[in-house]
């Protein structure tokens, strides 16, 4: 596939850095370089700033919802004709297994692109309040939606296209105008977007995408005074300095971060059925999911039962080159992240008894593969129950009763989505009103969707993607009153 020479779009503009670097975008199943990408400096962020500045304050954008949808419609029009490019690129830099790019990695969200194109007839942008006398003035009142501004998004390596998409997708419905700027990891995700956009002709600084390797430049982003708010998903620990920096100018913040999520299954639920859905899911894109149950928790004494079957589900998933269709899971991102994750299961080690996996995977010779593992007999307040890892490593955690269950599943920082499992399911649902968590299945029923809001609880973040909520993030409220 023919991805080479990728740019940046500024301004309506497809550029390359101003200094005319770039750094190398590497394929972490093989440890290859599969091209560059341009590397940004401030003066490029600026002029990107400044452009999506100009294209709210002197442009129609904001306020012509009609053309709006138009535009993004064209967009998803564009990126579905290039799908397979896109696929291909996601899959080499990502490592994410080709099979999960149709549903979840790139098909799926271009397709869910459309999902706010159409939202935006859906909002009251005027509502007219009764009139009435206050203060001896007879007054009618006037509730007005706009828009919030310039938005600077953020996005991760782990699912780079869908975020892209769902960030920009609500920002720009909403009338904002965006600076995205992707993960180091994953620059092709926006590049390949950048095309797309300049392709479907949305006007000059209504979407501006900038890539670059130092986080330095992006961190311009969170200060800069010309920005109205930012939207960020990755780690919490950057999320906190991301909000620091935001404070500076009071912007807006929109953050997603990290998550420990708790699958709760109580002790009438079947094992057979319940178990592998959950060890099964850890190792889908190699556990790099913030909302994925990572920690599961079983009735003491149903600990030994439920750990072997997690073993033998992990054990029988098929993981190895990304682009094999049959591959379930794939690398890790990069060395770094590599070594997180056998640092924590060495700790794991030390903090329950390992079941199955626990090290590099030797069979590769290249790539940054970790074998799938499972710890059981953790208690709650150990590292590995706490502390995200993302990675494709399972804690397994015990409890009493269905109190204990709620107690324990709650007993973190974090409150990004969760699980519960009963062959009851007014129990099971019970159990999951009670969860501080964002997103919660009961029984294997699935929330991931557009319409679906998603955020977390806690330490997992502030505001909502997705649904009505995802497009209000990005929204001022107004209160006009005129004598009446």
């Amino acid at each position: 596939m023919h991805v080479e020479h990728q740019r940046m779009l500024i301004d309506g503009d497809l550029v390359a850095a101003g200094s005319g670097q770039t750094y190398d975008n590497v394929n972490p199943a093989t440890e290859e370089l599969i091209g560059s990408a341009p590397d940004a400096s401030q003066a490029d962020v600026e002029r990107a700033v400044l452009a999506a500045r100009r294209a709210f304050d002197d442009s129609d954008w904001p306020t012509d919802a009609a053309l709006r949808r138009d535009c993004l419609l064209a967009l998803q029009g564009h990126l579905r004709k290039d799908v397979e490019r896109i696929r291909w690129a996601h899959t080499a830099e990502t490592g994410m297994p080709l099979s999960l790019a149709y549903a979840i990695g790139v098909d799926g969200p271009i397709e869910n692109l459309s999902y706010y194109a159409d939202r935006i007839a859906d909002v009251e942008w005027e509502r007219q309040l009764p009139a009435k006398v206050i203060f001896q003035a007879p007054s009618a009142r006037v509730i007005r939606k706009e828009a919030a501004g310039v938005v600077a998004a953020i996005t991760p390596w782990n699912y780079p296209v869908q975020l892209n998409l769902t960030k920009i997708g609500a920002a720009l419905a909403a009338g904002c105008t965006v600076v995205l700027k992707p993960a180091p990891d994953t620059p092709w995700s926006g590049t390949l977007l950048a095309e797309a956009a300049a392709e479907a002709g949305l006007p000059p600084g209504v979407l501006n995408v900038v890539t670059t390797s130092d986080n330095s430049v992006a961190e311009v982003l969170t200060t800069h005074p010309a920005v109205d708010h930012v939207t960020f998903t990755g780690s919490t620990a950057t999320g906190r300095r991301i909000m620091a920096n935001a404070a500076q100018t009071i912007k807006r913040v929109s953050l997603e971060l990290g998550g420990k999520s708790a699958a709760v299954v109580l002790e009438d639920a079947d094992l057979a059925s319940t178990i592998p859905q959950v060890a099964g899911g850890i190792c889908m894109h190699a556990g790099q999911g913030c909302a994925l149950q990572t920690r599961l928790l079983v009735p003491h004494r149903l600990m030994d039962q439920a750990a072997e079957i997690a073993a033998a589900t992990v054990s029988h998933i098929p993981y190895g080159d990304p682009f094999d269709m049959n591959t379930m899971m794939g690398p890790l991102i990069n060395a770094r992240q590599l070594e997180r994750v056998l640092d924590y299961i060495e700790i794991g080690k030390q903090e329950g008894r390992l079941v199955v996996g626990g090290g590099r995977a030797e069979q590769f010779e290249r790539g940054w593969f970790v074998q799938p593992t499972v710890i059981a007999e953790v208690p709650n307040g150990a590292r590995v129950a706490q502390e995200e890892i993302f990675g494709p490593v399972l804690v397994l955690v015990g409890f009493d009763d269905d109190d204990d269950a709620v107690r324990t599943a709650n007993e973190s920082l974090y409150g990004l989505s969760g699980a519960v499992f009963s062959a009851d399911q007014d129990r099971a649902v019970a159990v999951a009103r009670r969860l501080r968590t964002g997103t919660v299945g009961v029984n294997g029923s699935q929330w991931f969707d557009p319409d679906s809001p998603f955020g977390g609880y806690k330490q997992s973040g502030l505001g909502r993607e997705w649904g009505p909520e995802g497009l209000e993030d990005f929204l001022e409220t107004k209160t006009m009153s005129v004598p009446g």
